[in-house]
């Protein structure tokens, strides 16, 4: 009767090595990332950031914007000069509130480049537009 009215014991089950578990899981995410991917391409790397990617990144997406490259997502050509008009004017703003930080060479860069840009926007603004 005593053993009817004894309540069940819960037992705890303790896993000693999930530690391990868990380490051989990591290990096998890095080795996976590490390999080629299955297209047989290399993973790839990201850039170490710098101003000059800074730049060159918002850049492209002005050219982008102005048709000038293929739209990523999309990979078609499209107008969009307001986005375009936005991304000139990071820049813009960016070489502002740099001036008198920048290297000679990033300062040259900076310069040449919202040039083109800025001249590739009013060529974009001045050129007929197609029908569709």
């Amino acid at each position: 009767m005593s053993e009817e009215k004894k309540p069940l014991e819960k037992k705890i089950l303790i896993d000693d090595d999930w530690k391990s578990q868990v380490a051989a899981e990591k290990e096998a995410l890095k080795q996976e990332a590490t390999t080629e991917s299955p297209a047989g391409e290399p993973p790839m790397q990201m850039p170490p950031a710098s101003f000059e990617m800074l730049v060159t990144t918002l850049a492209t997406e002005a050219m982008v914007a102005l048709g000038q490259f293929p739209n990523p997502a999309t990979q078609e050509v499209s107008l969009s000069p307001d986005h375009a008009s936005y991304a000139i004017d990071m820049l813009a703003m960016l070489e502002e509130k740099t001036k008198g930080n920048l290297s000679p060479a990033e300062e040259k860069m900076m310069t040449e480049l919202l040039h083109q840009l800025r001249m590739m926007f009013v060529q974009v603004q001045q050129s007929p537009q197609p029908s569709v």
